[in-house]
């Protein structure tokens, strides 16, 4: 799993900082059946988290009602230089990662 991030490479001390970002699944809600008539089993990104120099500034536990390819949108502070992690897992237990830096002056 890939995922794109929007967030800014620089930042002041003290800002709020808003940071986005959108995975690339294709979030099967367990309802679907395939051409056979047989179902597609649940597989959806069912957690996120986000730590910005180790310490974690976002959580989100998903469900079958997040669309395909889920985007989220949140704020924290800039306080130190540093990168912002992102791991994220699947039902199948498929895990992803992606990382940003940001400069704070």
């Amino acid at each position: 799993m890939t995922a794109r991030i929007q967030a800014p490479s620089t930042a002041k001390r003290g800002e709020v900082i808003e940071v986005r970002i959108a995975i690339q699944h294709t979030m099967e809600t367990g309802f679907r059946v395939d051409e056979a008539g047989r179902p597609i089993p649940k597989n959806v990104v069912n957690k996120l988290v986000c730590r910005y120099n180790g310490t974690e500034v976002f959580r989100a536990e998903m469900g079958s009602g997040v669309s395909a390819n889920p985007y989220l949108d949140f704020f924290t502070v800039a306080d130190a230089s540093g990168e912002l992690v992102f791991d994220w897992i699947d039902d199948e237990g498929t895990t992803g990662s992606e990382r940003v830096t940001l400069t704070v002056s």
